[in-house]
């Protein structure tokens, strides 16, 4: 099970990057295209709310289940900086990722028929990318 995990984890990575950049992309066009927020504009965002919530919740069992998450917490996992990845810096910004763009999905799917729908998802949306980027365990990644 746990290797399960570990694999739909990683292969989700790149849905959640993918979505989350047509969402930004979409964003970025309206925005700058001066057009209004609509519906279809709203489901784009979607794109990257959904997988990002699913890969949360994946990560969230793996964090209890591997031996590399929550039973890795200790003062000399601290001085590690793999360790520390693994069982504070990554989940934490994964967090605050997914809290980011949720809050962007949510204010903007209230801005359906204004301009200002795009500017809200492509600060959330940007943001929460940069958070996911930011701590992605890179040498782990298939390929590498």
């Amino acid at each position: 099970m746990y290797t399960g995990l570990q694999h739909a984890h990683s292969a989700l990575a790149y849905l959640v990057l993918a979505g989350v950049g047509i969402s930004l992309l979409s964003a970025l066009a309206g925005l700058f295209g001066g057009k209004t927020f609509t519906d279809k504009n709203r489901k784009l965002g979607l794109l990257g709310l959904i997988p990002t919530h699913l890969q949360w919740v994946i990560g969230l069992i793996l964090y209890f289940v591997s031996p590399l998450g929550i039973n890795n917490a200790s003062g000399a996992a601290m001085k590690d900086a793999t360790s520390r990845l693994y069982f504070l810096e990554h989940p934490l910004m994964m967090v605050l990722a997914v809290v980011l763009i949720t809050i962007g999905y949510s204010k903007a799917k209230r801005q359906v028929g204004t301009t200002r729908g795009f500017r809200t998802m492509t600060i959330f949306y940007a943001l929460g990318l940069v958070l996911i980027l930011s701590r992605i365990p890179w040498n782990a990644w298939p390929g590498n």
